[in-house]
This record gives C-alpha cells, sequence and structure tokens, in this order.
C-alpha cells in the first residue's frame, strides 16, 4: 500500500459520507442502519488519515514508510502519567 492508496481509501469513505450527511440533512433523514454506518465512515476516515500521518512522518524522518517493524506493546510514546 503507498500513500495514493490510503488517499483513494479516503477519498471514497469522504465521498459515501458525503452522501448520507446530505441524507440527513434532507426531510428523509437516516435510518438507523445509515446513522450507524456514518458513524462508522467516520471511524474509517480517523484510522486513514492517521495512517498517512504516519507514512508521511516516517518517510520524513529518513524511515521506509513500508517497513512492517512492529514495536513491543508496553511501548507507548509520549505518555504522560
Amino acid at each position: 500500500m503507498d500513500d495514493q492508496d490510503v488517499i483513494d481509501q479516503i477519498n471514497q469513505l469522504a465521498n459515501e459520507e458525503h452522501s448520507l450527511f446530505q441524507k440527513a440533512s434532507s426531510d428523509e433523514g437516516l435510518s438507523g442502519k445509515e446513522h450507524d454506518r456514518m458513524k462508522f465512515l467516520e471511524v474509517q476516515l480517523d484510522q486513514c488519515w492517521d495512517l498517512l500521518h504516519q507514512r508521511r512522518a516516517r518517510r520524513n524522518a529518513g524511515l521506509d514508510p513500508d517497513d512492517a517493524h512492529v514495536r513491543d506493546s508496553a511501548t507507548v510514546e509520549a505518555y504522560v502519567d
């Protein structure tokens, strides 16, 4: 996966979200299933943006954005108690 794949995914999710927003603002409104889908889209968009930011930060740091190196789960960056 490269940055363009992530951007394409963001655009696809955003287009669906915009369609649901338009429907929500109409007289028809959203069904329960559509409301749940909108919440799911919001989470998916946040995750895609986070992934894109991580990939760009790795690239800017001179690292391979596609490196699958996994840190120990006990490692938490910038954690303040």
